[in-house]
């Protein structure tokens, strides 16, 4: 069975090439347009990683971050920033709050993949 991952991200093409990467990499992907449906989606599904963007209408992804890392289901499960925001302090404020790792945007597609085999096979 495709390990499913939780892509959330306000940007509609980045969303798309995240998906179409992953899901050329035999993944299962469920989209978010924001940190509250990307908690919500959650909330509803069996998620093996969830990939976030920080800067996000309703909720952003420091905030996600700390929602999902409050619920038992989550605690242990990998999550990704994947940003334009690569300062020192903001990626020590996503280690706080229970980040796994950090990519910056522009992705490379090969090095979001090598991420995320590292990560959950």
């Amino acid at each position: 069975m495709a390990k499913t991952i939780l892509a959330v991200d306000d940007s509609t093409s980045i969303r798309q090439m995240v998906a179409f990467t992953l899901k050329s990499a035999g993944y299962a992907v469920i989209e978010a347009a924001d940190g509250q449906e990307g908690l919500d989606k959650a909330g509803a599904n069996a998620i093996d990683l969830i990939l976030t963007d920080q800067n996000m209408p309703r909720m952003d992804g420091l905030a996600l971050i700390k929602a999902l890392r409050a619920l038992p289901q989550f605690v242990s499960t990998p999550i990704l920033m994947l940003t334009t925001e690569s300062s020192d302090d903001m990626k020590n404020q996503g280690r706080a709050a229970g980040a796994t790792g950090w990519l910056v945007k522009p992705f490379d597609p090969h090095k979001l993949l090598e991420v995320v085999k590292k990560v959950i096979g």
